[in-house]
C-alpha cells in the first residue's frame, strides 16, 4: 500500500520525519513537501510562477522524497499529476508543529494539503500536535499509523478528510480519542508597526486567541480535556438549510 506524506512546516521539519519513519515500517511511503515553512497558506496554489521539484535524500531513510518550492496544495497536486507513477492509497499531511483546531482549518496549509487529497478522491488525514514546546511527535506518528489501519477497513465517504489534533502528554496521560466537531477560534489581531533600515513602514501580524464558549463535542474542548480530537470535515461549504429559505426570496435580475 502506498502513502503520500506532505506537510506545511517544510520537508526537513521533525514532524514529517517522525511520521514518515513510522509509516515506512509497514507501507511504501513517498514524500512531496515544501522546501521551507509554508504555514497558514491555506489552499493557495502557484499559478504565475514555475514549480520546481528536487529529488532529495530524506535523512537516514531510503524513502523517495521531493522538495518543492510551492505550497502544501501545490505539493499534493504535483505529486498526483506529475511526480508519482501511481496514485497513492492514502495522503497524510503533518505532523504539524502546533494545533489546527476549529475555524483555523480555513487558514491551515496542513489541512488544505489533506483537503487536496480528498478532492482527488484519496483518503486523506491531517495530523497536528496541539502544542508547540517539547513536542513528542512519536505520539502523533503512532496514532496516524493506527488510523491508516482503521481506514483500510472503515473507509471515509467521498469528499471527506480527518483532521486530527493531539494534546500534550504521553499515551498513558491522555484520556483516549473522541470524534469531534469544529470549534470556534477567533483572534484579537494586532498589527505592530515597524520601520525597516531605510525608514519605510511595515506591519507584523500577531494574534491573541479569544476564548469563547465551545460546544461540548468541539475539538477545542476535547484537547482541553486531554483527548485526541478526530474531526471529519469536507470541502462543501454550502449552508443547506439557508438554501431552502433563500429560494423563497424570489431573487431576480
Amino acid at each position: 500500500m502506498k502513502i503520500l506524506v506532505t506537510n506545511d512546516d517544510g520537508i526537513f521539519a521533525e514532524g514529517i520525519y517522525k511520521l514518515a519513519k513510522k509509516l515506512d515500517e509497514k507501507y511504501e511511503v513517498f514524500i512531496v513537501a515544501p522546501d521551507r515553512q509554508r504555514s497558514a497558506t491555506g489552499h493557495a496554489i502557484t499559478m504565475h510562477n514555475p514549480l520546481r521539484a528536487k529529488k532529495i535524500k530524506f535523512y537516514d531513510t531510503d524513502i523517495s522524497a521531493w522538495s518543492v518550492d510551492g505550497t502544501p496544495s501545490d505539493c499534493v497536486k504535483l505529486a498526483l499529476e506529475a511526480l508519482l507513477e501511481e496514485k497513492p492509497d492514502f495522503i497524510i499531511s503533518g505532523i504539524n508543529d502546533g494545533p489546527n483546531l476549529g475555524t483555523d482549518v480555513l487558514y491551515s496549509g496542513t489541512v488544505s494539503a489533506a483537503m487536496e487529497g480528498a478532492i482527488h478522491g484519496i483518503q486523506s488525514i491531517a495530523v497536528s500536535m496541539a502544542y508547540t514546546k517539547e513536542i513528542d511527535f512519536s505520539v502523533g506518528a503512532d496514532f496516524a499509523y493506527k488510523m491508516v489501519d482503521k481506514l483500510k477497513v472503515k473507509k471515509l465517504p467521498p469528499n471527506t478528510l480527518l483532521n486530527i489534533n493531539i494534546p500534550k502528554g504521553t499515551k498513558e496521560e491522555l484520556g483516549g480519542a473522541k470524534i469531534t466537531t469544529l470549534g470556534i477560534r477567533k483572534y484579537k489581531n494586532a498589527f505592530e508597526k515597524r520601520h525597516d533600515p531605510r525608514g519605510n513602514e511595515y506591519y507584523w501580524l500577531s494574534g491573541e486567541v479569544i476564548n469563547e464558549d465551545q460546544g461540548e463535542d468541539s475539538d477545542i474542548n476535547c484537547i482541553k480535556d486531554k483527548y485526541v480530537s478526530v474531526t471529519p470535515i469536507h470541502y462543501d461549504l454550502t449552508k443547506f438549510d439557508l438554501v431552502q429559505i433563500m429560494k423563497q426570496w424570489n431573487i431576480n435580475l
